[in-house]
C-alpha cells in the first residue's frame, strides 16, 4: 500500500513543485488550497498522470473547524497518511513599512502561517501516533516550509518575517516533543523562488540576483524546494530532526 502526504497550498508554486517531487516517489497525495476543485482540477489531473492517487479539498487552514474537516477527508478516504508538508503561507497583501503596517494584516498573516500549522501539526501528530501503535512498520514525518524571511528583515513585510521565525521554533518544538514516537519533523527554508508569489517583485531580484544577492546566480524554483522534500519524505536524514534545510542558492551565507 502506498504512503500518502497532506501536502497544503498543494496546487500551485512551491506546493505544487511539492507534489509533483512527492508523485514520483511513489506517494498518493492529499492536497488542499484556496480554490474551489474545479479551478484546479487541470493540476489534479497532471499529478494522476505521474501515477498518484490524489484527493483535493478546498480549505482555509486558518480555520479551525476547515482543519478538522481536513484530516477528518484524509482519514474518510485514504485511511492513513504518513507525511505532513505544512506548505501553505500568505504575503501580507500591502507590503507596509513597519510604522505603517496594520493589527488587521499581522493577525491574517500570522494565524495563516504559523498557528494554522502549528495547530493542523497538532491534530495530523496525534492520528500518526495512533498509527505508529497499531502498524508495525508505519513510519512518518512532518516538513514545514519556511523562507529565509525566519532570519532575514524586510521591514516592509515584518509580520511575514514573524510568522516564520516562529514558525522555525514551531518545528523545533514538535521535533522535541514527537522524537519519543520517532517521527522527525523537519523545517525546509526556500530562498528566492520563482512563484505567483513573488512574480510582483520579479524585476527587483532579478537586478538583486544580477548583482550577487545569491551565490548561485539564479532564482530557486520550486522543483528545487520539491527535491528537498522528497529527500526527507524518504527518510534520507532518519538522525536529523529538527533540522534546517536550506533551498536558498547559498543566499544566507556569510561572504565578505
Amino acid at each position: 500500500m502506498k504512503r500518502v502526504a497532506l501536502i497544503t497550498g498543494g496546487t500551485r508554486g512551491i506546493g505544487r513543485g511539492i507534489a509533483e517531487a512527492l508523485a514520483r516517489e511513489d506517494f498518493d497525495l492529499a492536497l488542499c488550497g484556496m480554490r474551489p476543485a474545479a479551478a484546479v482540477q487541470e493540476v489534479l489531473d497532471d499529478l494522476r498522470g505521474l501515477g498518484a492517487e490524489v484527493w483535493y479539498a478546498p480549505c482555509d487552514v486558518a480555520d479551525s473547524a476547515a482543519r478538522a474537516d481536513l484530516v477528518a477527508g484524509v482519514r474518510a478516504h485514504f485511511g492513513r497518511l504518513h507525511l505532513l508538508v505544512n506548505n501553505a503561507g500568505v504575503a501580507p497583501r500591502q507590503r507596509n513599512d513597519l510604522l505603517d503596517a496594520t493589527e488587521e494584516s499581522f493577525e491574517w498573516v500570522v494565524k495563516t502561517n504559523l498557528q494554522g500549522p502549528y495547530f493542523l501539526t497538532q491534530t495530523v501528530a496525534h492520528w500518526m501516533i495512533e498509527q505508529q501503535q497499531a502498524v508495525a512498520d508505519w513510519r512518518g514525518a512532518i516538513v514545514n516550509v519556511s523562507s529565509i524571511s525566519a532570519t532575514v528583515a524586510s521591514i516592509n513585510r515584518g509580520e511575514y518575517c514573524i510568522s516564520k521565525a516562529g514558525l522555525y521554533m514551531a518545528t523545533q518544538l514538535w521535533a522535541t516533543r514527537l522524537g519519543e514516537h520517532e517521527i522527525p519533523v523537519y523545517e525546509v527554508r526556500p530562498g528566492v523562488t520563482a512563484t505567483d508569489m513573488t512574480a510582483g517583485v520579479k524585476e527587483k531580484y532579478d537586478r538583486l540576483i544580477a548583482d550577487g544577492l545569491c551565490v548561485q546566480a539564479r532564482w530557486g524554483t520550486p522543483q528545487d524546494v520539491g527535491r528537498a522534500v522528497a529527500m526527507l519524505a524518504r527518510g534520507d536524514l532518519p538522525y536529523s530532526t529538527g533540522q534546517v534545510i536550506m533551498v536558498d542558492g547559498g543566499l544566507t551565507l556569510p561572504r565578505l
